[in-house]
């Protein structure tokens, strides 16, 4: 199968594990939107660990599969832009701030984290 396909379908299961959860537990777009920050952190902490691993052992098929299908299926840049704007939108600039900044921050420890436990399975 082409590697562009099974990107494809790995990007499918990551969109829908995304919805599935953001269906589940988010339950008011009013305050701060927990499943989008978990979803973008435990992602990132994902990548991180897959990299260092496929860095370790390079398996040119399953970087993309996993890196840009499944993880680039889950996580979501767009949706943290569009709920910091809908914050700032109705006036929670503290809490827009806090929220961008903060997914970025922990997102960034995430992805170290993901990076050094990868490099200690791998």
């Amino acid at each position: 199968m082409p590697v562009f396909l099974l990107v494809a379908i790995a990007g499918a299961v990551g969109t829908a594990a995304r919805y599935g959860l953001d269906v589940t537990f988010s339950r008011d777009a009013h305050h701060v939107p927990w499943v989008t920050f978990a979803i973008n952190v435990s992602g990132a902490f994902a990548l991180g660990a897959v990299v260092a691993v496929l860095d370790a052992h390079p398996h040119t098929t399953l970087r993309p599969i996993i890196t840009i299908g499944l993880l680039g299926g889950f996580t979501t840049f767009s949706t943290l832009s569009l709920e910091t704007y809908r914050l700032l939108d109705r006036g929670h600039l503290a809490l827009a701030a806090a929220y961008s900044l903060g997914s970025l921050a922990v997102g960034l420890v995430a992805v170290t984290l993901g990076v050094a436990i990868g490099r200690v399975v791998a």
